[in-house]
């Protein structure tokens, strides 16, 4: 059996041409791990920003590094200590750390959740991080209350389309922006008030908010503040320097996904069974991960973009 693999990596920060697909030592299940032979990965923003080095303060990393930070896929091999899975199971889950655009991934057991026989692949590897952390995210800063006005920045995209939909689910009078073409995408996952950022200022529409889930970072962040109810609060996702960037009276928190495999498999299973709407809205095969990157850091769309092993 081949100990080699193909995999995506950085060996320096950097733009597009610093991700090349290459081959690397294919790992082995440690103790408490599972070995997985990877079918599918979602690309995320986290990773061109960690590409380019926007967060390396906050996800500090040894070179070369293989990009990817979610997956679904074949169970190869367990390692000792490991009884929820068997070989020839489909899982899939955060890795945990960095990795996923790999053949073949070692991840703790207590971070996969099963995949439901409904979903295939490609759709599972949508979910892991962005359903989790946008439920996670959503309740970061307390629990939802019934008329809880609430602002989601970036509502069409893998975040945001599911914040919308647990936010109304839970009772709040969802604001969301997004860009023209994806309007009635976000419209149909329940918000409100949808927002046109091309063509309306959000500041004009939004007013009164009690939590804003800022999933865009710069500009986006700071013109967020001027929203907020008095005892408002922001929690932001993709500016890790939220603290330093929070005016003096105001309450802004930094929000990291923490895997949760209890929480995935149930919002696997609402996946599955229509009770949530999950949008893949692109797939590109393995050799092409590094232009998915790339198209994710430059072009708009509603939903996902996975990364299909099998191409």
């Amino acid at each position: 059996m081949s100990t080699i693999q193909r995999a995506v990596l950085i060996r320096t920060y950097g733009g597009a041409n610093a991700v090349e697909v290459t081959e690397v030592a294919k790992p082995e299940a440690a103790q408490g791990q599972v070995l997985v032979r990877v079918r599918a990965a979602g690309v995320n923003a986290l990773d061109w920003k960690v590409r380019e080095g926007y967060v390396r303060d906050a996800f500090p990393l040894q070179l070369p590094a293989v990009l990817g930070i979610e997956f679904a896929g074949v169970v190869e091999a367990v390692g000792s200590e490991v009884s929820r899975f068997r070989v020839g199971d489909r899982v899939m889950g955060p890795l945990g750390g960095l990795g996923a655009y790999a053949e073949f991934v070692a991840v703790n057991e207590a971070n996969l959740a099963r995949t439901p026989d409904a979903l295939d692949d490609v759709q599972a590897g949508a979910l892991p991080v962005a359903t989790v952390a946008a439920w996670q995210s959503l309740h970061h800063a307390g629990p939802i209350r019934q008329g809880q006005r609430i602002l989601i920045q970036g509502a069409a995209g893998g975040l945001g389309g599911y914040a919308v939909q647990f936010a109304k689910q839970a009772g709040a009078e969802v604001f969301a922006t997004a860009a023209a073409a994806h309007l009635d995408y976000v419209r149909s996952l329940g918000a409100d008030h949808v927002i046109d950022y091309q063509a309306q200022r959000f500041e004009d529409v939004a007013r009164d908010i009690d939590l804003v889930l800022d999933y865009v970072g710069g500009e986006v962040l700071d013109r967020s503040w001027q929203v907020l109810a008095p005892n408002g609060v922001i929690v932001g996702t993709s500016s890790p320097d939220i603290l330093a960037r929070t005016p003096a009276g105001r309450r802004g928190l930094w929000f990291m996904n923490k895997p949760d495999a209890a929480l995935l498999e149930t919002l696997a299973s609402d996946v599955a069974r229509g009770a949530l709407k999950s949008r893949v809205s692109e797939v590109f095969g393995f050799a092409d991960i590094p232009l998915a990157i790339e198209r994710n850091r430059i072009a708009s769309r509603a939903g996902k973009v996975v990364a299909d092993f099998s191409r």
